[in-house]
């Protein structure tokens, strides 16, 4: 493959992560608590022999994927009337427990199992400050859950859910649309403010994100012709320069 064609190749790679990556935040756009990723791309120059280009010539610049980033912007909180419901207003993330540890969410819409257990919606349980889960028993009745965590109900005091916050927000691994892996240490948020009987929308702005889909689409389109072009103008040229009949 020639220069050219090696340079907008790698364009070709990084418009198709961006396309990816867009596509993924309009599948989430009704996903509670869900934050918007955004690509980060980066010059890559090509190492030469000397620090300086060859004579005539430009350094090459390859595009990279450098990072994808997730946008920080509170959803909207619309209230459910849930008592289970819960949404997080500022930072900090809720801890669910998954067979593979445990994950952090900003969907809360949470629930009760059989066994009493508050749960999210795909049935993992809610931990709470010491790392173990909530357990209601049927006597609980009229419980309300604090702006700092506290569960309570009609028998006193159940439990205290735990609203961490990763050491880099940056480093968190998504592991679908609602569950989030932190690479670094996690610690408690001091002073949460949870919202009962309400849930964090989205923050997508589906308008925004159609619009940079469609634009991506053609920065693919508009490349993989001037691909097409080259390849079709290189055989040109081999046709002229060869023999007829070789």
């Amino acid at each position: 493959m020639d220069l050219n064609s090696s340079i907008a190749a790698s364009r070709l790679v990084a418009a198709q992560r961006a396309l990816d990556v867009t596509a993924s935040n309009v599948a989430n756009v009704d996903t509670p608590g869900f934050r918007a990723e955004r690509m980060l791309f980066t010059d890559w120059l090509s190492r030469q022999r000397d620090t300086a280009p060859p004579p005539g010539g430009n350094p090459v610049a390859y595009v990279q994927d450098r990072a994808t980033w997730r946008d920080q912007t509170q959803g909207a909180i619309s209230r459910t009337g849930n008592p289970f419901d819960l949404a997080l207003s500022g930072d900090g993330y809720f801890t669910v427990n998954t067979q593979a540890g445990p994950r952090l969410t900003r969907n809360g819409r949470f629930g009760l199992q059989p066994d009493g257990t508050l749960a999210d919606m795909a049935g993992h349980p809610v931990l709470d400050t010491t790392g173990q889960p909530i357990q209601l028993s049927p006597s609980d009745t009229s419980v309300t859950i604090a702006s700092d965590g506290t569960v309570s109900s009609r028998n006193g005091q159940l439990g205290k859910l735990g609203v961490v916050q990763p050491g880099d927000p940056l480093r968190l691994a998504a592991e679908g649309g609602a569950l989030l892996r932190a690479d670094t240490p996690t610690s408690a948020v001091t002073t949460p403010a949870i919202v009962q009987g309400a849930v964090e929308g989205s923050n997508v702005q589906p308008v925004l994100e159609m619009t940079r889909m469609m634009d991506g689409l053609r920065q693919f389109q508009f490349v993989s012709e001037l691909v097409q072009a080259e390849s079709d103008r290189q055989q040109a040229a081999i046709d002229k320069l060869l023999p007829q009949g070789t």
